[in-house]
């Protein structure tokens, strides 16, 4: 079970951990299907009823074990009385494009666990239609980006290992343009202004550190920066995404 934490285990057996009772009841209402083993203390089924009852809903047997061995099973320090074991279920990325996306978010290059899990909630929040990780970012079911998503894992289709190429050429033959978060792109209360955040549109986000390079800045529609007006030196990139993301959702339902 603990060897799920490892990313080589996961790529071997397609399963991943989920961990906390939050995202156990999101799995459980979502995709029940997923859920292939779940543990559990008999004090935390006993605090989280529902989880019980979806359970049984889906035929799944809880098995119960002793705090000890469940802290011994998760990748926290403190799983809250549950783990499960799942399948993993990323979406291919040509169904992400045939459903007619207007809005997604394209993660290039982000290494931080808890920035990509983040703006794949961020997502969710915004309403957008889906998530793609390119090879170059961190693993999507690592335990810090599940637990980062609060179970919005599952609830909008997430692609892994493309190629920011293929998703740009994907992009546009379906009708987005391609927006990258940039400190050296043009001000977002501009863009906002010209009416382009109305566009459907995959904004592209990219390394913590570093950004995006030049020539995948040279290969989107437009960069766009977000203003900075106190003394804060930047934003977090997880924040950034957040405001953009939600700055394309208020425009195209306006």
């Amino acid at each position: 079970m603990a060897k799920l934490a490892k990313k080589g285990a996961r790529s071997e057996t397609g399963l991943f951990l989920l961990e906390g009772p939050q995202a156990v009841a999101e799995a459980l209402t979502f995709a029940p299907h997923l859920v292939i083993d779940l543990f559990a203390t008999p004090t935390a089924l006993d605090r989280y009823d529902e989880i019980a009852r979806k359970a049984a809903d889906a035929e799944i047997e809880v098995e119960f074990v002793t705090e000890h061995v469940l802290d011994a099973m998760a990748d926290t320090v403190t799983p809250q009385g549950f783990v499960a074991v799942c399948r993993q279920f990323p979406t291919a990325l040509k169904d992400i494009f045939a459903a007619g996306p207007r809005l997604i978010a394209v993660l290039e290059e982000v290494r931080d666990p808890g920035n990509a899990g983040t703006i794949i909630r961020a997502a969710d929040a915004a309403g957008a239609d889906a998530v793609i990780l390119t090879g170059r970012s961190v693993d999507l079911y690592n335990p810090k980006v599940v637990r980062s998503t609060t179970g919005s894992l599952f609830h909008l289709p997430v692609a892994v290992e493309a190629t920011l190429d293929d998703v740009l050429r994907r992009a546009r033959e379906a009708g987005l343009q391609a927006l990258a978060a940039d400190i050296k792109g043009d001000d977002l209360l501009d863009v906002r202004t010209a009416g382009l955040l109305a566009e459907p549109t995959a904004w592209v986000f990219g390394n913590e550190a570093r950004g995006l390079s030049d020539d995948d800045l040279a290969a989107v529609d437009r960069a766009v920066s977000l203003p900075i007006y106190g003394q804060a030196e930047s934003l977090n990139l997880a924040t950034a995404a957040s405001v953009c993301l939600y700055e394309s959702a208020f425009a195209q339902r306006s």
